[in-house]
């Protein structure tokens, strides 16, 4: 692993970001010791949202797509003067 001064990082630091940009890790370090350890940031993954279960057990059950489309359409004729044979 590279190694720079402070100096040199202070001086070439669009460099230095390019360089762990590009997924290299180096080390600054000051009168010869380390002092801190550069290394590529990495977006951390991300969890998939859990879905809050607070209908679970309530016995509510989602009717089949045909008595979906049929929910309320009584209603919804009545509304609107239509005769429903369309």
């Amino acid at each position: 692993m590279k190694s720079f001064n402070i100096h040199y990082a202070k001086t070439h630091l669009s460099a230095l970001i390019a360089l762990a940009s590009e997924g290299h890790s180096f080390v600054i370090a000051k009168a010869g010791k380390p002092v801190v350890k550069v290394v590529p940031f990495t977006e951390p993954a991300q969890k998939p949202t859990k879905r809050i279960g607070f209908l679970s057990g309530a016995g509510f059950k989602i009717p089949s797509q045909k008595a979906f489309d049929a929910m309320g359409a009584e209603e919804i004729e009545a509304m609107f003067g239509g005769d429903g044979d369309r």
